[in-house]
């Protein structure tokens, strides 16, 4: 059941975050934190990261969901995922880079909340259909 949910996930996870990056917040994460970003994306560290972020929701979101049966506990433990996930980035930023806005960090947690609570919800009914 891991692998079918992982390969749900994790095309919805990319479609969605995508177009938050490319089209949302380019410009957003660029005026905030510009100053800060290589010019060329490190896409074996992104690449690890969406790996693991999709492994941890199916293990502690999706599978349990599914398994109990409640899109309701894929959304709630889904935001709730998205928020701790996305605060150990973006608080450790917040207490250790110099100039670190606490705009990124507010937008960085509610975006992780609604994208993982997304992801987790989307996965659940297509893999109640399927």
């Amino acid at each position: 059941m891991f692998i079918k949910l992982f390969l749900i996930a994790l095309p919805v996870f990319f479609a969605i975050d995508m177009v938050w990056l490319a089209l949302v917040a380019k410009n957003f994460y660029q005026q905030q934190i510009g100053f800060l970003m290589k010019p060329n994306i490190n896409w074996v560290a992104a690449v690890i990261f969406y790996l693991l972020f999709i492994a941890g929701l199916v293990v502690f979101v999706i599978s349990p969901a599914f398994s109990k049966q409640s899109w309701i506990h894929a959304l709630l433990f889904g935001a709730l995922f998205g928020l701790i996930t996305y605060a150990t980035y973006d608080l450790t930023n917040l207490a250790t880079v110099k100039d670190w806005p606490l705009l990124v960090t507010i937008v960085d947690l509610v975006w992780g909340s609604v994208l993982a609570a997304s992801i987790s919800v989307i996965t659940y009914f297509i893999a109640g259909k399927i």
